[in-house]
């Protein structure tokens, strides 16, 4: 249960600003359509943490214990330090002409790649025994942070306060890194 929990703050915490997050607002402006693009969101990030949690726990198999935690430490450190440089959409983004659910889909699958989470997602299960609880925690994680957006749009997001919710995810990722380099140090 506490591996389901930390994957869960981590990513919820990480996602708050994230690249993804502003997709759904994008999305949800452009299709007003919430519970398509939720089970969308949710089967995207099911399936791109599932394969990102096959990698790390793959990197895993093939680390000593102690260099592992090393990796998994110095990884969430570096994530710290990422989450502190807020993303942005790119100029133009195109919304597909698709229906809302294969536009969400796709989009969702295709901008987790290489983004934040997906690398928390590995890292997790790279440090944690158990997959399934990472790649739940994680998801949930991700439609904790998206949920509201979807349904709320920019009236909610533009009364967070997302300079301190950085700091707060930044706080937790270098806890996280403090952690698991300390296993790695007195292994």
């Amino acid at each position: 249960m506490e591996t389901f929990f930390v994957a869960l703050v981590t990513v919820a915490a990480a996602e708050i600003g994230d690249r993804t997050q502003l997709l759904s607002l994008v999305l949800a402006a452009h299709y007003r359509k919430p519970w398509p693009m939720l089970v969308a969101i949710l089967l995207a990030t099911l399936a791109n943490h599932l394969l990102a949690g096959l990698v790390g726990i793959w990197f895993g198999d093939r680390l000593r214990p102690a260099l592992l935690d090393g990796v998994v430490g110095a990884s969430m450190l570096g994530m710290a330090l990422w989450t502190l440089v807020p993303d942005k959409l790119g100029d133009g983004v195109a919304i597909s002409r698709r229906g809302v659910f294969m536009a969400t889909l796709v989009a969702f699958f295709v901008a987790e790649i290489g983004d934040k989470t997906q690398i928390a997602t590995m890292a997790l299960a790279a440090g944690y025994a158990s997959l399934g609880a990472v790649v739940a925690g994680t998801t949930a994680g991700m439609l904790l942070a998206n949920a509201p957006v979807v349904f709320l749009g920019k009236a909610f997001a533009d009364r967070l306060p997302m300079t301190a919710i950085h700091w707060a995810a930044a706080g937790l990722f270098a806890a996280l890194g403090i952690f698991f380099l300390g296993r790695a140090l007195m292994a």
